[in-house]
């Protein structure tokens, strides 16, 4: 789960690929750097990430069985809500209850 800013969307076969500026990572279960490629499995824009917009986003690391390709992944079952006051309050309220 990580705060993060849409850079660019580029589609590249069968998949969407946006760059994101990471904000601020929250639920740390692989390390992020503070520019991220973010992959979604389609080329339809779904979940529609704006450019230029902000979001929290619950992704997961995809490895491959061979381990030659490592990358984060934002599945149909993902989540990406836009960014809001809100979503600044509810995460650091969920980090002091952790």
């Amino acid at each position: 789960v990580f705060h993060g800013r849409i850079l660019a969307r580029r589609l590249v076969g069968q998949e969407t690929r946006y760059e994101v500026e990471v904000k601020a990572p929250y639920r740390r279960r692989f390390p992020l750097v503070s520019r991220e490629y973010l992959w979604v499995p389609n080329t339809c824009g779904c979940p529609p990430l704006r450019e230029g917009s902000e979001y929290l986003l619950m992704a997961r690391r995809h490895v491959n069985h061979e381990h030659t390709l490592n990358r984060i992944l934002l599945q149909d079952d993902g989540y990406a809500r836009p960014w809001t006051p809100r979503e600044a309050r509810l995460v650091r309220e969920a980090a002091r209850h952790c």
